[in-house]
This record gives C-alpha cells, sequence and structure tokens, in this order.
C-alpha cells in the first residue's frame, strides 16, 4: 500500500499532527494529484478551533486550496475546455455538486447543491482518503471540472484561485456592471478582500476605500488597487468610519460596499452604503441582526457561496492577464514546509500573513 504524508487535525486546538495517509484506489475518471502548493484559508484556522458543525468529524487533513500536478488518471480526462489533460499537467479542479437536483439543473446554481462536497473536512481514516490539500497527494473524484493553470501564474496564486479569488469572481458576477463614477468600499483586508480590490479596480471603479487591518495588509491593498484604506483598529469608533467613507463619497455613502471579513461587520456595512446602493456579503462567521427600518432605501442585498467550476477559471485567467498592472504574488506573504504546518496555521490565526502557503518539493 502507498501512503502520503499529510497534516492532519486529530484534536481541536491541539497540533497538527503529520501522518501516512493511504493512498485511495482510483476508478473509471478519477485522478490522483501530486500537491505542489496548498494555501492556507481562514476557515483551516476556524476548523482547527473548530468544531465547525455540518457534520465534520476529526480526523481530517486540513487544507481546501490545491494545485498540483497530474500524477495518475483512470481512463482520459478532459478540461473545462474540452482539452485533454495528461499526466503532468499543472491543474486545479472545481468542487463536486450532484448534476441533477434542483438547484444544479434547473436553477443553475451548483453552489447550493444539497449534495455538494468540497475539501478539508473529511475523515483522512475513510476511503478515499486524500480530500485535503495539506498533503503530498490529493484524490480528485471524477465529477470535479479540471482548470489548466496558465504559465504566468505561480502555484502559490493558483492555490488561491480554489477558494479566495474564485469567491471573489462569483461575488463580481452577481454583482454586475461597475459603473465608472462608483465608488466601491471593502470590509476586510484579507485575501478575499484584497483580491476584490483589484478586481473591483481592474473593472472600472472610480476609488475603491477599504476598511481593515493590520497596516502590513493594507499596505498590499494599496498595491492591488486600493485608493484610500482605514485602519480600523487605529480608527475604533463607527461614526469616524462613517464620516471617513463620507468624506470620499460627497457625503452619501459608497455605492457598493463588499463585506469581504466577517457577518458581524454586515450592520456597519449597510450604514456605509448610499441609499440604491449594491450590498455583497462575502465574509462568513460571525452574527449580527439587522434592523430592518435601519436599511438604506432601495438596496440590492447580494450574498454568495463559493465559486462555480467557472469561477475558477476566471481566477486563473484574471492573474494571467493582468500580472503585469497588480502584484499577486504579494498576496502569498509567507511559505512552509509541510512540517511547519502549526507554524503555518498560528501565522495565519494571528492575522501576522495575508496568506500562508504550503510548498511541496
Amino acid at each position: 500500500m502507498r501512503y502520503s504524508r499529510a497534516a492532519v487535525i486529530t484534536r481541536h486546538n491541539a497540533p497538527l499532527e503529520i501522518q501516512n495517509v493511504p493512498f485511495p484506489e482510483l476508478t473509471k475518471g478519477d485522478l490522483l494529484i501530486r500537491v505542489v502548493s496548498s494555501t492556507l484559508c481562514g476557515t483551516d484556522v476556524h476548523r482547527w478551533h473548530g468544531p465547525l458543525g455540518g457534520g465534520d468529524t476529526l480526523p481530517i487533513i486540513t487544507g481546501h486550496e490545491p494545485c498540483g500536478v497530474i500524477e495518475e488518471i483512470a481512463g482520459e480526462r478532459t478540461d473545462i475546455l474540452g482539452n485533454p489533460v495528461k499526466r503532468g499537467d499543472r491543474v486545479v479542479w472545481s468542487y463536486v455538486s450532484c448534476g441533477s437536483c434542483y438547484y444544479c439543473s434547473v436553477a443553475m446554481q451548483p453552489c447550493i447543491c444539497p449534495d455538494r462536497a468540497s475539501w478539508g473536512h473529511n475523515r483522512s481514516d475513510e476511503p478515499p482518503y486524500l480530500l485535503g490539500s495539506c498533503s503530498e497527494y490529493m484524490y480528485v473524484p471524477r465529477q470535479c471540472l479540471i482548470v489548466k493553470v496558465p504559465d504566468e501564474v505561480s502555484s502559490h496564486s493558483a492555490a488561491a484561485s480554489a477558494c479566495a479569488y474564485r469567491t471573489c469572481m462569483h461575488g463580481f458576477d452577481r454583482l454586475g456592471a461597475i459603473k465608472s463614477h462608483e465608488t466601491v468600499l471593502i470590509q476586510g483586508s484579507g485575501p478575499i478582500g484584497i483580491f476584490c480590490a483589484a478586481v473591483a479596480k481592474d473593472h472600472g471603479a472610480k476609488q475603491v476605500l477599504m476598511i481593515g487591518a493590520p497596516n502590513p495588509r493594507l499596505e498590499v491593498a494599496k498595491r492591488m488597487g486600493a485608493d484610500h484604506v482605514l485602519n480600523f483598529e487605529e480608527v475604533t469608533d463607527a461614526k469616524d468610519r462613517k464620516e471617513w467613507v463620507a468624506s470620499h463619497t460627497g457625503g452619501r455613502g459608497a455605492d457598493i460596499v463588499i463585506q469581504a471579513a466577517t457577518n458581524g461587520a454586515v450592520p456597519e456595512g449597510l450604514s456605509l452604503l448610499r441609499g440604491g446602493g449594491r450590498f455583497l456579503n462575502i465574509g462568513v462567521g460571525g452574527r449580527a441582526a439587522i434592523a430592518v427600518d435601519a436599511l438604506p432605501q432601495q438596496l440590492s442585498f447580494l450574498t454568495v457561496r463559493s465559486g462555480e467550476p467557472r469561477h475558477w477559471l476566471q481566477a486563473l485567467d484574471f492573474m494571467a492577464s493582468r500580472r503585469d498592472r497588480y502584484p499577486f504574488e504579494e498576496m502569498i506573504s509567507a511559505r512552509y514546509k509541510l512540517d511547519q504546518i502549526n507554524e503555518a496555521m498560528s501565522a495565519m490565526a494571528s492575522f501576522s500573513v495575508v496568506k500562508a502557503a504550503i510548498e511541496f518539493a
């Protein structure tokens, strides 16, 4: 039997263990990927501190943002564009949806398929074992759509496209066109928020504002398209933050607010939106109560879950075609080996890095 070394959460709030996890048996259409890079996400930290619910039980291989090279293919496969894939291709891949329920086949919203499957929270002691990306190898079910990584995109950035960046692209799909006179305000300076700054600027926003912390993340955000930033750890009064937004928007508030931090930020974000504006809620975690009578008039409130297969492709194409405009590599602010997984998780938990990457030889 063959094994893959993997970072496994065996107990919440305890150090992850490097374990040997068995390879699964491949059936027709399945792939085995040799992981090149796995970037870490805030959700990985939440699961480590966990539990998050939804039936997740330990032990699990952490990570759901992989980029890797095809090691084995059970039969013939094509990518999302219909082109054949082969051993040695560098790829990312979508999550699994059933393809036949109401949400998949009628509503065309596979992100909310009740049988949707994702990575980083599946038991590592049960087949198919390798469904987390902080592992030397990863199993790819036949239902996943494969996206080849352009040569212009690094493996670390490609890995980040598997969560933060494709979720951002999904959000902008739902948001629609940004007009040249519009101001976009982003709450949160994590990977999603910073990537949203680049996309908002690229899509034609007059100006991009960001409220976040700490300062090193805000400095990256400015290089990624944010025109003005405000550190909420330094400006602690919500009234002062509202005045700051008003000062940049003629007193009206932002035309578009993107919440990329936590649901707890939604009430303040709505107070920073002009009447008739659009609110895009991407950030997850946390809870908040919203007073309906305090909502801006005629607002549009949009929510996003994950991404559809095309959004993986859109994120990669965006990075490949805009690499001379935005320093995407600065988003990957720390790199670690698999044996340093606990150091990497702690860095993510403390917000001392924008995004950490686990790199494999």
